[in-house]
């Protein structure tokens, strides 16, 4: 089964409060290398967006106006995650936007069944402290420095790069040494197990050289 890391940006904290979904990333992982594909997609609200959300994310209600609505977006999103394992870091925020979103619609929710949540995988591996994903990249020496707002698209990628930490799996690297060095092997014939054998002769003149360099030396 593949595996999908979902975030989302809302507008506010509470779906039940009347808040809205105003961005979905999804990347598509195979044993959690990215196999490509992609779903991202901007939302227009049809609210007003608050100061403290804008203040998180900027998308602004003017520069969503014009996107898609979820109801446009909904089964494109559904196809994309199914069958798939989702990854989430604190899952229970983005589902509760994602599943009232799809409520509304009277459509299939997400199967609680199918979510991993990255959070509380943390929490399990490093519990009483701080466990955000910038806690989390910070304590993995992940490079933040494109994070300068919320981005959908972005924490999706920094969330597979934590979740690899957490799991303390190591990426498949090509090690081009290896192959190298077993050219060279190949190339070059071992001497270390090669005898030679000495003719009686090279050993009376070995031993007639000795004498020699000895009395020079020492007589």
């Amino acid at each position: 089964m593949n595996e999908v890391f979902l975030d989302t940006e809302t507008t506010g904290l509470s779906f039940k409060e009347g808040h809205r979904v105003v961005e979905i990333a999804c990347i598509e992982t195979k044993d959690l290398i990215p196999t490509g594909k992609v779903f991202h997609k901007l939302i227009n609200p049809k609210r007003s967006m608050p100061n403290e959300a804008f203040k998180v994310h900027g998308f602004s209600e003017e520069f969503l106006k014009d996107k898609d609505t979820f109801n446009i977006i909904a089964d494109e999103f559904l196809n994309f995650v199914k069958d798939k394992k989702i990854i989430i870091h604190n899952a229970s925020f983005d589902l509760g936007f994602l599943n009232g979103e799809l409520g509304l619609l009277n459509k299939s929710k997400i199967d609680v069944k199918l979510v991993i949540d990255s959070l509380e995988v943390a929490r399990n591996k490093f519990p009483g402290t701080s466990n955000s994903l910038d806690a989390l990249c910070k304590k993995f020496n992940i490079d933040l420095s494109r994070r300068t707002k919320h981005n959908a698209l972005l924490d999706c990628e920094l969330l597979r790069e934590v979740y690899i930490n957490l799991l303390d799996v190591k990426e498949p690297k090509f090690d081009l040494s290896n192959s190298i060095e077993t050219k060279r092997s190949n190339k070059t014939k071992d001497y270390s197990k090669t005898i030679v054998k000495i003719s009686e002769d090279e050993i009376k003149k070995h031993k007639d050289f000795l004498k020699s360099e000895l009395r020079k030396n020492f007589y």
